[in-house]
């Protein structure tokens, strides 16, 4: 029985450590950060980043960097080197964008 209960409570701290992760992740850059970001000639790409990898918002669903819904989302952004954004191309052939998009 005991190896039971100790797989159970090993699910669990696992369940609540990744709950705890999530939300360390999900919360806006500091000014701090952007300021960091800037200063390394970092800009703001679109269109790029993988599902939850995006450094914040830009829209609906993207309220906290680490929220996009899905790849290379066109209302979440991700810092690049600047003047790399609109050369960066993923998959289905669409580029970074410097401005929101639909895709």
């Amino acid at each position: 029985m005991s190896s039971k209960i100790n797989v159970t409570s090993a699910l669990l701290a696992g369940a609540i450590g990744g709950l705890l992760a999530s939300a360390a992740q999900a919360s806006p850059l500091t000014k701090e950060e952007v300021a960091a970001a800037m200063a390394a000639k970092k800009e703001k790409c679109y269109g790029v980043s993988l599902k939850g990898m995006n450094d914040c918002a830009a829209g609906p669903g993207t309220s906290c960097q680490g929220t996009s819904t899905k790849d290379f989302q066109g209302n979440a952004w991700k810092f690049v080197p600047a003047g790399t954004c609109t050369n960066i191309v993923v998959p289905g052939g669409k580029k970074g964008s410097l401005t929101p998009t639909n895709a």
